[in-house]
């Protein structure tokens, strides 16, 4: 292993799949050691021909433990199912590994502060994964935000419409409380949510309705909310599983700019091309100027390793935190709670919120 380089090893081969093929861009950083998944067949199939690279990855473990005991790993990224992303994690970062954990990382307010403790007690870092944030169009919106040239925001609208069907479905923990631990909400428009939080930060009020039309699962699969912002922009988000057409788009209207994404529904959302066109000549120069200074680095999961790994070596902060997947959970936990009483739910939340200790139905 090179002086540098974080020797990394992938859990879970369903969305493991795609992580590798990003640990797979960036060797001067990485070194892709292991696969594990309970289904030896499965992670021998992609440790061995899985993955187009001419090395083969050269160690496949089935327990996670016998993992974790490995000194041979530095970095162990979590791609399970979602309701074993809190144990799983808290065991890797006892034994004294870098964690990645793809999203949610967690079911409940609770549970992210008990990954916090353990991170703090443990010395490492865990990255949550929004590797959406990191498309080059989004980046372009932060840059400008960042140079504050945008002026003030007035009004957002989101809107997630996928198709999800019985396939989908069909894999057993899809589709229930206890073990996708929520519905479309979570598992689909998290991204998007959290590219409007990077955007303009979180939400001081938040309004829901939610339904299951689409599918006979027991999680929501449409769902329409109103927010309000801290800096008082309004927003109005849609989410269904039921559209023949799929698309996500963003769009934002500035004062001095109104910014709309492409309508590609899943990563490439964030990626160019996204239309910038301000409200006069001057201010549309002003935008432009700007863009100018604008630096591409690398996208999607690529990116956010990436990043990740200078974090680790700077002892920076890392591309995604913890805390910002605790402002994740508790725009989660406000909209659930907004569900029940249908009433609208005021953030910022505090631990002696009812659904502190999560959100799922009992």
């Amino acid at each position: 292993m090179s002086k540098g380089v974080l020797r990394v090893a992938v859990v879970g081969m369903g969305i493991g799949r795609e992580h590798i093929k990003a640990w797979r861009q960036l060797p001067e950083q990485f070194e892709l050691v292991a696969v594990c998944d309970v289904d030896g067949v499965k992670a021998t199939e992609v440790a061995t021909t899985a993955v187009s690279d001419e090395f083969n990855i050269p160690h496949i473990f089935t327990s996670f433990d016998d993992l974790c005991r490995w000194d041979g790993v530095d970095v162990v990224d979590i791609c399970t199912p979602s309701y074993m992303h809190v144990a799983m994690s808290v065991h890797a970062l006892a034994a004294g590994k870098h964690v990645i954990c793809e999203k949610p990382v967690a079911g409940s307010l609770a549970d992210i502060d008990r990954l916090l403790a353990a991170e703090a007690a443990s010395g490492k870092r865990l990255m949550p994964i929004f590797n959406y944030r990191f498309g080059q169009g989004l980046q372009k919106l932060l840059h400008l935000r960042q140079k504050g040239v945008t002026g003030r925001p007035f009004i957002a609208t989101i809107e997630v419409h996928w198709l999800r069907g019985a396939p989908y479905y069909a894999v057993p923990w899809r589709g229930k409380w206890q073990t996708e631990l929520g519905g479309c909400l979570i598992t689909h428009a998290i991204h998007a949510h959290d590219a409007l939080y990077q955007v303009l930060g979180p939400a001081t009020s938040v309004f829901a309705r939610a339904k299951t039309l689409v599918n006979p699962i027991e999680t929501e699969d449409c769902v329409t909310l109103s927010l309000e912002m801290a800096d008082g922009a309004l927003v109005a988000s849609s989410v269904t599983l039921g559209s023949a057409v799929e698309i996500t788009r963003q769009r934002y209207c500035f004062e001095r700019v109104t910014v709309e994404s492409n309508l590609a529904p899943y990563a490439d959302n964030t990626a160019e091309p996204w239309s910038f066109v301000a409200t006069s000549l001057e201010n549309q120069a002003l935008i432009d100027e700007a863009l100018a200074d604008f630096v591409p680095q690398l996208e999607g999961y690529a990116g956010q390793f990436s990043r990740f790994h200078t974090a680790v070596q700077t002892n920076g902060r890392l591309p995604v935190t913890l805390a910002e997947a605790w402002e994740s959970a508790e725009l989660l936990t406000a909209v659930y709670h907004s569900l029940r009483t249908n009433q609208p739910v005021s953030l910022p939340l505090t631990a002696d919120h009812a659904l502190y200790n999560g959100w799922q139905p009992e």
